[in-house]
């Protein structure tokens, strides 16, 4: 039975927000109209080379416009390169990418689809492996995929001038990278593929090559990079500045609020399916001062939590935030550390021997900065002694985040 489809500029609008740029737009608005007129959904994949076992919030903007086209009816296609894992991807750097071996692969494959149907339907998702073509190409079919493209256009390739220019090496392989992953886009015989901005040239690339095959060429949609936590580069779990969508749901609300504000209006635009009305508006509430910054972005953590650990988690995960960094009170899972009375302990010593700072001069540093707080008050003495000869409770916070609540026995 022929599926049912909104009107195409409907779709249009639906599929362009957040996209970096659709080449060419003409075709795409072309390809959703004779979809909707034979009631045949497009065949829309995304290629994932799975070179580490967890995915991060980055990863995921590029899902999510794979789930946007699925949500309309189309098919998504979620194509998992093991072959062109093992051969190693130009970095799009200076180096080469490493190959891994099969059994990393499978690892990490393995994984890979237990996270993605966080966000994919597991049920009407087609799931693709590149082995399945690839390892059947004969040395004749690849000299003759080689044929199909000039040496000259790939040497047009950003990071394979830099490293020319340069004198830095550039193996042979990976000239063969694009082509290659190029005979996936011709074997799954492809409407639109999806990518992130910089991977732009391989995309070209797959789409010249299709045709080349008599395939009429797919469209591209390329999704911007998410910057990092740390406001200034691409997410990475290399830098540090990453949100894995695993962690668990106060890990992730943690690392959400402390993105700078300017930056969390991209995060609602590509972590999120509010219309860009609708973040406009909230973005003029912030900017008048009619809504905290700080409002706006745990309602983003929240939400973004909510859509890989439930609106319960989320939820919980909020109210621990107000409670700990709001509130000034503890979380509700704060360490609790019995100790036998005794002579009075100097606070210094406390802090270290209870692992809370690393040394006695970082824990002095500390009060002086007031960080240091006994049952929500202030410490500003670094030479203060507590009193440990009859039994008592209080609640010691050093610094933002650690807690213990220390029960003398």
């Amino acid at each position: 039975m022929p599926t049912k489809f909104k009107p195409v500029e409907e779709q249009l609008a639906y599929l362009k927000k957040g996209v970096a740029e659709i080449i060419p737009e003409e075709e795409l608005k072309a390809s959703l109209a004779k979809s909707l007129k034979t009631g045949t959904p497009l065949r829309v994949y995304l290629g994932v080379d799975p070179t580490a076992p967890d995915l991060h919030l980055g990863h995921t903007v590029v899902l999510r416009k794979l789930k946007h086209f699925q949500d309309l009816g189309h098919t998504a296609v979620f194509l998992i390169g093991d072959f062109s894992a093992m051969i190693g991807d130009p970095t799009g750097v200076s180096e080469t990418r490493p190959p891994l071996t099969r059994e990393q692969v499978d690892a990490n494959a393995k994984t890979y689809l237990e996270q993605v149907f966080k966000i994919l339907d597991r049920e009407k998702t087609e799931v693709r492996y590149n082995s399945e073509w690839l390892d059947k190409l004969s040395s004749y079919d690849i000299v003759r995929l080689c044929s199909k493209y000039s040496l000259a256009r790939m040497l047009e390739r950003e990071d394979f001038r830099s490293r020319l220019s340069n004198s830095l090496p550039i193996s042979v392989h990976e000239l063969l990278y694009p082509l290659l992953t190029a005979f996936d886009a011709v074997s799954l015989k492809s409407d639109v593929e999806l990518g992130a901005t910089e991977q732009k040239f391989n995309l070209l690339v797959h789409r010249e090559i299709q045709r080349q095959y008599g395939l009429p060429g797919q469209a591209i949609l390329t999704m911007p990079i998410l910057v990092g936590l740390d406001g200034s580069r691409k997410m990475s779990k290399s830098l540090g500045n990453y949100v894995g969508i695993t962690e668990a749901p106060q890990e992730m609300f943690g690392k959400l609020m402390s993105i700078p504000d300017n930056l969390m209006w991209s995060y609602y635009e590509l972590l999120t399916d509010h219309s860009p009305q609708v973040i406009e508006a909230l973005k003029k509430e912030v900017a008048d001062g009619k809504s905290h910054p700080m409002d706006a972005k745990m309602r983003l953590a929240q939400e973004v939590i909510g859509a890989f650990h439930g609106e319960d988690a989320a939820r919980k995960a909020a109210e621990n935030f107000q409670r700990v960094f709001r509130d000034r009170q503890a979380p509700e899972e704060a360490k609790i550390e019995k100790l036998p009375r005794g002579p009075a302990r100097k606070l210094m010593a406390l802090l270290v021997d209870l692992k809370l700072i690393t040394s006695k001069s970082e824990a002095e540093r500390l009060i002086k900065q007031g960080g240091v707080e006994i049952d929500g008050v202030r410490v500003d003495d670094s030479r203060k002694e507590i009193d440990f000869s009859k039994p008592a409770e209080f609640l010691l916070r050093a610094g933002k985040k650690k807690f213990v609540r220390v029960v003398v026995e």
